[in-house]
């Protein structure tokens, strides 16, 4: 078995000091051209690759993100943690992803193997905080940073689309569009973007007269949403609109009224989602919905936690404003642009 290579025979193959071939291989630090040159060219021709793990010790920093996220059958996460490893490889971090129940329960186990692998920052994508693992989190100097969920502690940062104003939005364009019925099939109430989204979309109908025809709980969940709706629509007097809590159901909604209950989208009912994942542009669903700005939110995400692990402690909610993405699933009113 050949031995390994290390960054002392790097040093006397280049002939310069041992800290010359360690500052090389820091991010950040400086070295000269002409020295950089002698280190590369050496430590190529050995096969030589420094060891992250015992710079890390080294340096106390792992530059390791740790990535918890709860599901990735919803369209809008894969494409997130596209994102969110994409920039942060541009900035020289990995990402270490972990799955976790959508629940502090399922969250608590995942949290402390990401500290027992010593992570520089956490980004945990539509999961939960418990007060204790934020202590626990504070106590280890491991900044956290939310995404696409917020909590209700100000020690943790968030960044979120401003999901009150969304479910405005979706209110307004309904009511435009002369629908009288307009029912809605909300997203999980057990989380903020669930329970914000129904909020701003019932104050919204509220502002302009109007009461919630129908509402029911769809979980976040196809399947549940999609019980949801043949109940919901299966009356003598039916919704003739609907504003559905995320693209994801949106879509299970629209399956269920078209071929399960014959019905025709948008001329018997309108049906608008919400995150405008790509799905809802495909042919089949030409979906209205309230388009989440993701490549915004992982910007200012990784802002966040990196402006954190350098010393800022400061916390920060951020909230983005979405925008109304028109296509053929909705009526569609006078004077509505996309």
């Amino acid at each position: 078995m050949n031995e390994k290579v290390t960054s002392l025979q790097v040093a006397e193959r280049a002939g310069v000091s041992q800290s010359a071939v360690s500052r090389y291989f820091t991010p950040g630090a400086s070295v000269s051209k002409a020295t950089a040159a002698k280190v590369q060219k050496a430590a190529e021709e050995l096969g030589y690759r420094p060891n992250v793990l015992a710079r890390a010790m080294v340096s106390g920093r792992s530059r390791i993100i740790g990535l918890i996220i709860a599901d990735l059958k919803n369209q809008f996460y894969p494409l997130a943690l596209e994102l969110l490893g994409r920039e942060l490889q541009e900035r020289d971090y990995q990402v270490l992803v972990f799955f976790a129940a959508n629940s502090t329960e399922g969250i608590e186990p995942v949290v402390q193997k990401l500290l027992d692998y010593q992570v520089d920052g956490i980004i945990t994508a539509s999961v939960a905080m418990s007060n204790s693992l934020t202590e626990r989190c504070a106590a280890a100097g491991i900044p956290v940073v939310m995404f696409n969920r917020g909590q209700d502690d100000p020690r943790l940062s968030s960044v979120t689309t401003d999901n009150v104003a969304g479910g405005r939005m979706a209110a307004n364009f309904l009511v435009a569009g002369g629908h009288e019925r307009i029912a809605h099939i909300a997203g999980w109430q057990g989380a903020t973007t669930g329970r914000d989204r129904t909020l701003g979309f019932l104050d919204g109908l509220r502002d302009l007269g109007r009461e919630v025809f129908a509402m029911e709980d769809g979980m976040y969940q196809r399947e549940h949403a999609a019980e949801v709706a043949r109940a919901m629509f299966s009356g003598a007097e039916r919704p003739d609109s609907v504003f559905v809590g995320n693209d994801y159901m949106a879509t299970a909604v629209m399956d269920v009224l078209r071929f399960e209950l014959g019905l025709s989208i948008p001329e018997d009912v309108s049906v608008l989602g919400y995150d405008d994942v790509p799905l809802a542009a495909w042919p089949t669903y030409q979906l209205t919905t309230i388009r989440q700005p993701v490549t915004r939110m992982v910007t200012a995400t990784v802002d966040t936690l990196l402006d954190r692990i350098e010393g800022n402690p400061e916390p920060k909610q951020i909230k983005i404003t979405g925008a109304l993405k028109i296509r053929a699933s909705a009526r569609k009113p006078k004077g509505f642009t996309s």
